[in-house]
């Protein structure tokens, strides 16, 4: 079942869905969605000093992004063809009976800007700021500012409890992050 705005907002208000910073609900809050807000933290990849990305070869994935923040006011550019990682501004808990499922705002993929490849699961009982994959599927660059609304989340409630929420998994690699993680897929290998 997916949680209405009435829902959402009684789930914030009594802490089974913990937001920090608190979301301003009369911009942020749609009929069964919740903006996020673009962080300040990006990551981007060296591609001209990386030769290739081998999953099976550790070694591979290290040294490959730098991490750079942007201030408040100051913009991002994302260029064409650019591929980086960001961060909501927004750290959330999820409890262990909800799950939530990522989008792009349709304001946002307009100007080319695709907000995730893959990742739109937030997996029951997560705890951190959400991964953005932030690529210009345009020909134009992209301005992009810290604290804009740039993607929604829809909350589903599951059937029951998780056994194992997202921060008790022993292969959780990404719980608590606060800034965008490389990918940890050797990890799987």
């Amino acid at each position: 079942m997916i949680l209405s705005d009435r829902d959402i907002r009684q789930a914030i208000k009594v802490g089974r869905i913990s937001i920090t910073p608190k979301p301003d609900l009369a911009t942020q809050l749609g009929s069964c969605t919740l903006d996020l807000r673009l962080g300040n933290v990006y990551r981007v990849f060296n591609h001209s000093q990386t030769p290739y990305l081998d999953p099976k070869r550790p070694e591979t994935l290290t040294g490959v992004t730098t991490e750079i923040s942007v201030a408040d006011g100051q913009s991002f550019t994302l260029h064409p063809g650019e591929f980086i990682l960001a961060v909501t501004r927004e750290f959330i808990k999820m409890p262990d009976d909800i799950s939530g499922r990522l989008e792009g705002r349709s304001s946002i993929g307009r100007l080319g800007v695709v907000v995730h490849s893959t990742a739109a699961n937030i997996e029951a009982g997560f705890r951190g700021t959400v991964t953005l994959e932030l690529a210009n599927m345009g020909r134009i660059p992209v301005m992009l500012y810290p604290g804009m609304r740039i993607c929604s989340i829809t909350f589903e409630e599951l059937t029951s409890p998780a056994d194992v929420p997202y921060f008790r998994k022993k292969s959780a690699k990404y719980a608590g992050q606060t800034s965008p993680q490389m990918s940890r897929i050797a990890d799987d290998m």
